[in-house]
């Protein structure tokens, strides 16, 4: 039997790169998969591949999730993006735009989801951190801000689930080869004063041990194992995939 057979996945972000590669995997183990994305017509692509349903929804409109109730039995918190610029520069409202995306609508589905998961005495919430939910980059406080933010909401998680059966994890990935990093490499090239060809070997990739980017399915993989029974012991914990970055 496929290990997640009959159980609901809901992932953010679904659509393109990590999120998309978290759909392919927890549907490939069994899951119902609801690709959950700002862009419905690129959210349909995978959810059709899979035999998923999409969901067309922006997660900043936040007060729209307030009274929001799922039936999701796997939660995974991956939307998000990326801005670039230091502090005394930096847009305040893409700021706070940025802390609903990836802090209050986490808060939101996960408040959402709950009640379902304790009704079981089951359920699995996997956050998309990164490594700067554990470290800081200059020019990039709102994403480090939200995202140490994020590790603070699922271990509150997962104290308050742990006996309703349900487990609260991070995966904090390095730099990942997604549209997101992409769209971060002219910006880094200005910034750091160097071509853009020289940006992920000299900027994105300088403090790794292991000098390449972690693909989508890599983060998809671990996913997979945080919300299966063997990680049933798992809870409160921030899993590191980056390519030892963060062991300095």
């Amino acid at each position: 039997m496929s290990p997640l057979a009959g159980r609901a996945a809901l992932v953010t972000g679904g659509a393109s790169g990590i999120g998309a590669a978290v759909c392919r995997g927890l549907a490939s183990r069994g899951a119902a998969v609801t690709v959950a994305d700002i862009d419905g017509v690129a959210a349909a692509e995978p959810a059709a591949e899979i035999g998923g349903e999409a969901w067309t929804v922006d997660l900043t409109e936040t007060e729209a999730l307030a009274d929001l109730t799922l039936n999701s039995d796997v939660l995974v918190n991956n939307a998000g993006f990326q801005h670039v610029a230091p502090i005394e520069e930096f847009d305040p409202a893409i700021f706070h735009r940025l802390l609903m995306l990836m802090v209050e609508a986490p808060f939101l589905l996960v408040r959402a989801a709950l009640p379902h998961m304790y009704a079981q005495g089951h359920g699995r919430i996997v956050n998309v951190s990164s490594v700067h939910g554990l470290r800081a980059s200059a020019h990039k406080s709102a994403y480090v801000a939200s995202k140490h933010a994020l590790e603070g909401l699922s271990k509150v998680t997962a104290l308050e689930g742990a006996a309703h059966g349900v487990t609260s994890n991070c995966v904090n990935p390095g730099y990942v080869r997604t549209p997101l990093v992409d769209a971060q490499i002219a910006a880094q090239a200005r910034d750091n004063g160097v071509v853009e060809s020289k940006v992920v070997s000299d900027v994105l990739l300088a403090g790794t041990a292991i000098k390449r980017l972690v693909e989508p399915v890599e983060v998809a993989r671990l996913v997979a194992y945080l919300v299966s029974d063997d990680a049933a012991m798992i809870t409160g914990s921030s899993s590191t995939i980056d390519g030892g970055w963060s062991a300095r």
